[in-house]
């Protein structure tokens, strides 16, 4: 079943880390703060594979860097350990703000680009996606290779014996029918 990750609620029903994460995310304002932004958040932490240290991913659709990082400065720059920063990378101008907030790490993260069409975002919903499929057991098995030092998509990459780069390869089985992917999950790790 796919979640809406535009609403936020499904957090307050999450293990702790989602809780206190939507707890954090209410007392700052991110969401309506960042309205014009239609950010979501990313990432670990609303897949439930967050590990101790993993950050709130805030992705955002952001055509103006200059004023987005006025705006992140208005309402997040009092916050621990603030930095913001833009730079070009693949072509596109991207502008990063990390700082703690409540003992959360938060990164906001804006490129000229819809959501929804940012690797990030698209990253997730294919590891939400096969996660579903591959139930109890893979959540555990990534969150321990997470444990371990992998970072994410690698993660995925290995339990799943993804081929080729892990990045790469989620973003081509991401418009998969699910009937396709069972079966590729299926093959890999031998679910039905």
């Amino acid at each position: 079943m796919m979640s809406d990750f535009f609403d936020l609620t499904y957090l307050q029903n999450g293990n702790a880390r989602q809780r206190q994460a939507y707890e954090a995310m209410e007392e700052l304002q991110v969401m309506s703060r960042l309205d014009a932004y239609h950010p979501v958040l990313d990432g670990t932490i609303p897949l439930g594979i967050d590990v101790p240290g993993s950050d709130l991913d805030i992705i955002c659709e952001v055509y103006d860097a200059n004023r987005f990082e006025q705006e992140l400065k208005l309402h997040f720059g009092a916050c621990e350990e603030y930095t913001c920063s833009s730079k070009t990378v693949g072509g596109l101008l991207r502008t990063v703000a990390n700082f703690t907030y409540r003992g959360l790490a938060f990164e906001m993260f804006g490129q000229p680009k819809p959501v929804t069409a940012q690797n990030a975002y698209r990253h997730m919903v294919i590891e939400h996606r096969m996660l579903e499929i591959g139930g109890a057991a893979a959540r555990e098995a990534i969150r321990r290779l997470k444990v371990d030092g992998l970072k994410t998509e690698p993660a995925f990459g290995r339990f799943f014996r993804l081929e080729g780069d892990p990045y790469e390869t989620l973003l081509a089985v991401y418009d998969w029918d699910d009937a396709r992917l069972r079966h590729f999950i299926a093959e890999r790790i031998g679910t039905k």
